[in-house]
This record gives structure tokens, C-alpha cells and sequence, in this order.
């Protein structure tokens, strides 16, 4: 990943009212453009039953294709988001909020629903929610890296890469 990141790392226990948070979000979401997209799904390490994480939800946003597109980042810039581009990664499309709300700390994509960002989301996310091994693993290799990195988020992510392409192969090989 080429992008620089800002902030803190801050990994936490698993949280149950992450998935209220979620639900929340979703249905903002779905308010907005529902008519226009595939679904909402929860991905990343919050959607993942008792896996440590930074306390904020990733979102995918999914679309038919690339053709819906325009009118989805319309719709959502009308409530308040701004398109970002893809942060360097393929077939995804990051949106951050430009206003105030209730909501917990969440990144947002659009993906297409046969793009390679968002099955990777699906595809990491299942094999963690069917395998506590790895959740339990991959837990406690996110608690010592923000420990280790606990200022730098780039080498962080840069740290989990291989654990989260070691889990990407084992998906593909079946």
C-alpha cells in the first residue's frame, strides 16, 4: 500500500454493539441509495465474532457494476460524502463523511460485487468468522503490531499483509 496514513493505533476487544453500529450505518445507507445498490456489507475485522480491532467499521458498499456508479457517488455526495478515488487499491472506491454524526468511526467503499477488493473482503472475512484459530491468531498479531507501531498505521497495515494473504491463498486453493 503506497498511501500514507495518520493516526493512532488503538486495537480493542471485540465489541458486541459493533454490529448495532453497523445496522445504523447500513440503514443510512440503504435510505440513500438503496434502489441503486446490490447490499451492505460488514467486512473487515469488526464483523468478525470476538477478533480484536481497531474500533472502526468498514463498510462495503455493493454495486452491480462500474455503470451504477456515477449516480451512487452522486447520491452519496449529496448527504454529505466525498469520493475519494480507490487509496491504491483496485475495484474500490473509498468515500469518507464530511459532516458530523452519531455513528461510530467507519470507512466506506463502493465496490462492484464481482470486484476483486470486495470479494477479498468477503472471502477474509468468512474464512476468520468459520476458523477461531485464525481469529485468535490474527488477534493477537494485531494487538503486538499496535503495540509495536502504535504511531505509524502505514507499517501496521504493512505488517498484516502477509498474515491476510497467507489467509487469501488458503481460500483460493479450495
Amino acid at each position: 500500500m503506497d498511501v500514507k496514513m495518520k493516526g493512532t493505533v488503538r486495537v480493542v476487544p471485540y465489541d458486541y454493539e459493533w454490529k448495532n453500529e453497523f445496522l445504523k450505518i447500513k440503514a443510512m445507507i440503504v435510505d440513500c441509495a438503496g434502489d441503486l445498490i446490490v447490499g451492505v456489507e460488514h467486512v473487515g475485522s469488526t464483523a468478525v465474532e470476538g477478533l480484536a480491532s481497531k474500533p472502526i467499521i468498514d463498510i462495503d458498499v455493493v454495486i452491480d457494476s462500474y455503470d451504477v456508479f456515477p449516480a451512487v457517488k452522486d447520491r452519496l455526495s449529496k448527504i454529505g460524502f466525498e469520493h475519494e478515488g480507490n487509496l491504491g487499491v483496485e475495484g474500490r472506491e473509498a468515500f469518507k463523511r464530511t459532516f458530523v454524526d452519531d455513528f461510530m468511526p467507519y470507512h466506506m467503499y463502493v465496490c462492484p460485487k464481482e470486484g476483486k477488493g470486495h470479494l477479498e473482503h468477503i472471502a477474509f472475512r468468512d474464512y476468520l468468522r468459520d476458523h477461531p484459530e485464525a481469529v485468535k491468531a490474527y488477534g493477537e498479531l494485531k494487538v503486538r503490531l499496535a503495540e509495536q507501531f502504535r504511531t505509524d498505521i502505514t507499517s501496521y497495515v504493512n505488517a498484516k499483509h502477509e498474515f491476510v494473504q497467507s489467509i487469501l491463498r488458503n481460500v483460493n486453493k479450495k
